[in-house]
């Protein structure tokens, strides 16, 4: 069938094109759907008391009948930790590396929702039809192993999503980003539409390799012997794990990990012959005390300063395993998500305070980006040469800077490039790509155990942490129109009600009028009463202090 005849292939993005995290599109053909990852985000500061951010699930919930499966290309939370909650609602199988699916799996798992799915492992280089259309699964280095750029072949010609990549020349393990393969594809039938990670499209140059932060490690613990080292990294970051271990090994350190994801992963790792650690050097957390400090090597949780992480615990002095003193040396092999920079910088001056020496990102070598940068993202477009592109994975300011890159180099037609954002609906077809629509690509806030909090909720949380609470309680008989008790008003966060008894006063004053001026109109129902008091207290407390607390009117009938 010619291309002209063929049916369209709509893609749509519901999250991870405009920030870092939630990422999640569908690839629809012939009205089947394929998703391909479902991640989360991790909470913004505004974002208050909120646990995690999903993408918004309603086009999904919309069309549950017709998803035939979901791929994730790596193992990363913002890929795959989406996943818990999208199975509350749908059941499909899920395909990915064996690793990729190991690490999905724990969070499926305590989640209750085996059940309503099948894991599939895919291999390097492996071709499978998924519903509609072949999906090939093409190998790429990152900062978690084995993943996968996918190759959707379909009637409208391939469409390459590069997923999370860099060009490592010296990968710790060895598996390098297929160039060759991509290049096959780009020279037989070309490339029609490429989706390609932005993440460091505004930074220039090559991307460290991997392999690069175990020389630093080594130097380090050379460094600081005799010294005990606890070092923080991703949980899912096993290349890092063992350039670790192989430094703390070959200075005769015992390893132990400390965090439940950390202890899970090393295990997972281990058990699949992805991670290398012999078991003589491997022992419990419960067993770090009875050792000399230069004898031992932690490798923790926590270099995202996350509040309840091992290493957020033990800068305050609450790790039940690991009290950090003088004799200590902390490094944070990482570097700090955008958002994340005031909480890692806390935890850092937690340790400090301890008398621990801490060694970051700022002052050394000590961790490698997982992302390709401008170089590595222009090899990547002179291969493919794609018909159309469109930049994802990041922040709009990345996608931009990924989208002039493309056009700067001539590697795309200009008017070829499309920068989307989250929701946006595209279709391919024989005249080439284009938007159709939007779909619902809000954010999902989960808070504890409960689902959608909500903008209203966000806002109440935001006014009460920047301006505080002003509760008016008052008993009226609605009959006479007269005030019984009150008005009494308690604040919090407004004023400090021990120190401000004149002022809390002249609030109840002017609540009092305006509850007579109420009761003059002609009100008898408690809602009218209710906003009469609202009013009053809201205007006083602006005019006397400029401040707008939340107001919470307390109207009572006798």
């Amino acid at each position: 069938m010619s291309r002209r005849d063929a049916q369209p292939v709509k893609i749509t993005f519901l999250g991870g094109l405009g920030e870092i995290g939630r990422n999640c599109a569908c690839i629809e053909v012939d009205g089947r759907i394929l998703l391909l990852d479902v991640g989360l985000m991790f909470p913004e500061l505004d974002m208050l008391g909120v646990d995690l951010v999903l993408p918004d699930f309603t086009y999904l919930r919309d069309n549950a009948d017709r998803v035939d499966g979901a791929i994730i290309t790596h193992g990363h939370e913002d890929h795959t930790g989406g996943l818990s909650f999208l199975l509350r609602e749908l059941s499909f199988p899920i395909y990915g590396s064996p690793l990729s699916l190991g690490l999905a799996r724990n969070r499926i798992e305590e989640a209750g929702l085996l059940d309503r799915t099948e894991l599939i492992p895919v291999r390097d280089g492996e071709r499978r039809r998924i519903g509609p259309c072949d999906v090939e699964f093409i190998p790429v280095t990152h900062s978690v192993p084995h993943g996968f750029a996918t190759a959707f072949h379909t009637p409208q010609g391939t469409i390459l999503h590069s997923g999370d990549f860099k060009l490592d020349l010296t990968p710790v393990d060895g598996r390098l980003t297929d160039l060759a393969r991509i290049g096959a594809l780009a020279s037989g039938d070309g490339i029609r539409l490429l989706l390609s990670d932005s993440t460091n499209a505004d930074e220039p140059g090559h991307s460290r390799s991997e392999s690069s932060v175990g020389q630093v490690l080594y130097q380090l613990f050379h460094q600081h012997e005799g010294r005990r080292v606890v070092i923080a990294c991703f949980a899912s970051h096993i290349h890092r794990v063992q350039q670790i271990a192989d430094a703390a090994i070959s200075f005769g350190r015992k390893v132990a990990t400390l965090g439940l994801s950390m202890k899970k992963n090393v295990r997972l790792a281990r058990e699949m012959g992805l991670l290398h650690i012999p078991d003589h050097a491997l022992v419990d957390i419960d067993d770090v005390r009875d050792l000399p400090p230069g004898e031992v090597c932690v490798i923790s949780t926590g270099s995202q300063g996350e509040p309840m992480s091992a290493l957020s615990l033990m800068a305050q002095r609450n790790n039940r395993w690991l009290e950090i003193d003088a004799d200590d040396t902390v490094i944070l092999s990482s570097h700090p998500i955008p958002g994340n920079e005031m909480n890692v910088s806390k935890v850092i001056d937690g340790l400090v305070r301890l008398g621990a020496e801490v060694v970051h990102s700022g002052l050394s070598d000590v961790h490698a980006s997982g992302h390709a940068k401008q170089e590595e993202l222009k090899t990547l477009l002179s291969i493919v040469r794609p018909e159309w592109f469109v930049p994802v994975h990041g922040e709009y300011r990345h996608m931009v800077a990924h989208a002039k890159l493309a056009r700067g180099m001539g590697a795309v037609a200009d008017d070829h490039v499309l920068v989307c954002t989250d929701g946006d609906q595209l279709v391919l077809d024989r005249d080439g790509l284009r938007r159709v629509g939007q779909v619902p690509a809000g954010y999902l806030y989960v808070d504890g155990i409960i689902g959608d909090v909500g903008q209203g909720v966000l806002r109440d949380r935001r006014v009460l942490a920047e301006e505080g609470v002003v509760v008016v309680v008052v008993t009226v008989d609605v009959e006479t129109g007269a005030i019984l008790v009150g008005p009494e008003v308690i604040t919090r966060g407004w004023v400090y009600a021990p120190e401000a008894e004149p002022l809390l006063t002249e609030c109840a004053d002017a609540v009092r009028q305006g509850v007579k001026e109420a009761f003059a109109k002609g009100a008898t129902d408690i809602e009218a009463l209710q906003r009469a008091v609202r009013r009053a207290a809201g205007r006083f407390v602006n005019e006397t202090t400029k401040r707008r607390p939340m107001i919470v009117p307390v109207v009572m009938e006798a």
